[in-house]
């Protein structure tokens, strides 16, 4: 049994206006072949593993032995409703059941007549925000939950931020424990408003605020109109229905290569995963960070020849000219190419005790390729003000705005565009511990091909435009300060024109 189908399909506009779809809209949102991904935050003891429970319970994909386990284990535990303990549905490590708190990240899978989903329940309490940040990295939608009794707190608006630097634009505000209040309107409309601010603040417009109660299944999956006649939107599973998944063909096509496969002299393949676009043989690509460029001859899969590839396939990629490829390079679209440059600004979420330390070095490992990268903070979110304070050094789950400097190319896409080209992960050469997962958002075209190296300036250049550069009276000034790396390719005018300013 499922979410019974109603006559309308309800959604709100950036002005938290409830608009009205026909039904015929509705079904022709049937089945969309990719599941909705989605993540459920907040504080902790807002009911985030109750309410995923609940969903289960009600769209039916607790099975018999599954529910025969709860009503178990909800021995002892029993509410006044005589309810079982929907949290234990996902509260599966044995530490998290002892304490009554969501530790690790649980995905699980339901569906309903027009859709299925993909859940992640994730961690309110602050020393596991690192796991929250996992289960956001490929949602397409976070439900976020608040205490209607506590309202807005500091792990709430940190959950949020973290969310929206992760891609996520669409959220379900779930004032939960809503029957905990006598179904108070006014604190249901004072939170919505604080949290639509917060959302405009992060540049988020799409936000739907649902009244519910998670335990007594209240505008989960079937509507609480009988205790809350003032609430006329959807229900969650009718936001759920509706909502949109991100797309992979922002950008051209991309193959970070992780392999090259060799089984003999007769055959060369390049193996990875489509990391955006599509592909097809007769397509011309680039291989970077060299520049070569070659045509597709082949597609080829573990059972078939195909006749193009989309994001997400596992392919070996044969191309017309022997080139020189190896793992960590990325194959690209020749019309629609990613950032490379030697500095990139970002952001990052802290996720070590030690923080991030200004001018460190990292390894910075994005997909199959790893390169140092020096690290320097520039500000740091307040979760109290939201803004963007200066900052010298990240603590632990600080969220801040940050500048790498590389010793070599990389290439990126801004995470806006692509998920899997534009995130990476810090980890310390010293301890191989992940300090940080972040998020490219530009190249820094203010410096261009400029980054220093024990506070010497190092210009790459190409050869003509170095030769210029050096024979000018500013740089025969500044000689033991800076050093003309000459390469093939640049951005001359931007190197200059930051120079010159």
């Amino acid at each position: 049994m499922t979410a019974p189908a109603t006559a309308n399909a309800v959604q709100e506009d950036a002005a938290g206006q409830v608009l009205a779809f026909p039904a015929s809209e509705t079904a022709r949102a049937t089945r969309d072949s990719r599941p909705l991904r989605l993540i459920t935050c907040g504080s902790v003891d807002d009911g985030k593993s109750t309410l995923i429970g609940r969903l289960l319970w009600d769209t039916k994909a607790v099975k018999e032995d599954q529910a025969a386990t709860l009503r178990r284990d909800s021995s002892g535990k029993q509410n006044d409703l005589g309810l079982p303990d929907f949290a234990l549905l996902l509260d599966g490590l044995q530490a998290e059941r002892e304490q009554g708190i969501t530790i690790d990240v649980a995905y699980r899978y339901f569906s309903t007549d027009r859709r299925s989903f993909i859940v992640a329940d994730t961690p309110g309490h602050e020393q596991y925000t690192r796991n929250m940040a996992t289960g956001a990295s490929t949602a397409d939608l976070a439900i976020l939950l608040v205490d209607a009794r506590v309202g807005l707190l500091e792990q709430t608006r940190r959950h949020a931020t973290i969310a929206t630097l992760m891609g996520i634009k669409q959220f379900v505000l779930a004032v939960n424990k809503i029957d905990l209040t006598d179904y108070d309107r006014a604190r249901f409309d004072q939170i919505s408003h604080e949290f639509r601010e917060l959302a405009l603040s992060l540049g988020v417009r799409q936000v739907t605020a649902i009244p519910l109660s998670a335990l007594k299944g209240e505008n989960v999956v079937y509507d609480g109109r009988a205790s809350m006649p003032w609430y006329d939107g959807p229900t969650l599973v009718e936001v759920l229905e509706l909502a949109t998944t991100r797309s992979s063909q922002t950008v051209g096509f991309r193959l970070p290569v992780q392999r090259v496969s060799r089984p003999g002299e007769s055959f060369r393949g390049y193996q990875g995963t489509v990391a955006g676009g599509s592909v097809k043989p007769g397509d011309s690509v680039v291989i970077l960070p060299s520049g070569m460029v070659a045509n597709v001859t082949k597609i080829v899969t573990f059972d078939l020849v195909r006749n193009a590839a989309v994001a997400g396939d596992a392919i070996t990629l044969v191309l017309d000219r022997q080139v020189d490829v190896s793992r960590g390079d990325m194959i690209v679209a020749i019309d629609s190419q990613p950032l490379t440059g030697l500095a990139f600004d970002a952001q990052i979420v802290a996720l070590q005790p030690d923080g991030i330390q200004p001018g460190k070095r990292y390894w910075l490992k994005s997909g199959s390729r790893r390169q140092r990268v020096q690290v320097q903070p520039a500000s740091q979110l307040d979760l109290k003000t939201g803004k963007w304070e200066p900052a010298e050094q990240l603590a632990m789950n600080a969220i801040g705005k940050v500048h790498l400097a590389f010793d070599e190319q990389a290439i990126f896409d801004p995470y806006e565009q692509n998920r899997t080209t534009g995130a990476f992960i810090l980890i310390d050469p010293d301890t191989n511990n992940t300090v940080a997962g972040g998020m490219i958002t530009a190249k820094r075209s203010a410096l261009g091909g400029i980054h220093t190296e024990d506070a010497r300036v190092i210009l790459s250049l190409p050869a003509d435009l170095a030769d210029q550069l050096m024979a000018t009276e500013l740089f025969a000034a500044r000689r033991e300060d800076a050093e003309v790396r000459r390469v093939s390719a640049g951005r001359a005018s931007e190197i200059i024109d930051t120079i010159d300013g």
